[in-house]
């Protein structure tokens, strides 16, 4: 079974982030490999919400994570912040946008726009089925890959976005939906052709029908442990997420894990309720017809 890691972050600490990543790492028994040279790091900027919003990896998290990563390994590591071009966003907006232009220029790193670079076709079996995928070269030829990714909601039959769902964001191809109708199988291939060595989860802030501060870290090798870790903190069965299943069939991880610091019980506690989320969407909904009605009859 795979180590997963729940370190709350402490308010009190002079760099919170850090040593709350610091104690992550600690609990899973990682330790950075002196020899690495080049890192990739995969944050989640899935569109152009601000952190503050739970939606998107937080710029301070990765700022805390490059000193720690300069720290521990050397102070001349290569290190490229990774993204690529959506059917809705451009890379060069939302690193402008999300503070990642700034972070770059403090932190001296390179923002990479994966649509724009060189890539391999790889040809990939995954759930019976064959994918032709490409993978970019900046990625296959790092010797340290890490995963950022944050936990959320999404529509059936995935349910859940996070460590696995990231990586489909290092598809270099930028019209994604017309992978849509087969989407989990794809995650799953794609994690297969681009595997990550460490995956980190920024909950300092968590979304929901209103964005709610966790203040968690967390923090395992194992891409489907950790999910299945988010999942039951988003109250979600992960034995019911089909491509948790698939992931774990086709060897990328495991399901089971062994939870290591603080209580998952604890954050569970703290996030929104999927019943809750329903419940206040459907209410927002309802207003949203009413007022429309409203505008129609001339009543407003």
């Amino acid at each position: 079974m795979s180590l997963v890691s729940f370190v709350k972050i402490q308010k009190d600490l002079e760099y919170p982030m850090k040593q709350a990543i610091s104690e992550s790492l600690r609990l899973i028994d990682y330790s950075f490999d002196k020899t690495v040279r080049k890192v990739v790091i995969k944050p989640n900027l899935c569109y152009y919400w601000d952190c503050s919003t739970g939606q998107t990896t937080d710029p301070r998290f990765v700022a805390e994570l490059i000193d720690l990563i300069r720290e521990r390994i050397a102070a001349d590591v290569e290190i490229s912040i990774v993204e690529s071009d959506a059917s809705a966003m451009r890379c060069k907006y939302a690193f402008r946008m999300l503070g990642f232009e700034r972070l770059a220029r403090e932190k001296n790193v390179r923002l990479v726009n994966l649509s724009e670079e060189e890539s391999d076709n790889v040809s990939v079996a995954c759930n019976g089925q064959t994918y032709n995928l490409m993978v970019p070269q900046i990625i296959s030829n790092s010797d340290l890959r890490i995963n950022i990714s944050k936990i959320k909601y999404t529509v059936d039959p995935i349910k859940l976005t996070c460590a696995l769902k990231n990586i489909y964001g290092c598809n270099p191809y930028p019209k994604k939906y017309k992978y849509h109708s087969d989407l989990g199988n794809i995650i799953v291939a794609l994690n297969k052709a681009m595997k990550f060595n460490l995956c980190l989860i920024d909950g300092n802030i968590v979304s929901g029908i209103q964005p709610r501060k966790l203040g968690l870290v967390m923090a395992s090798q194992d891409p489907v442990a950790i999910d299945a870790a988010a999942a039951r903190i988003a109250w979600l069965n992960p034995s019911k997420i089909r491509y948790f299943q698939v992931a774990e069939k086709e060897g990328v991880g495991q399901r089971v894990f062994i939870p290591k610091g603080s209580s998952l019980d604890y954050f569970r506690a703290l996030y929104p309720k999927k019943t809750f989320r329903r419940k206040m969407m459907g209410r927002a909904y309802k207003l949203v017809l009413s007022v429309g009605l409203g505008r129609r009859l001339g009543l407003e």
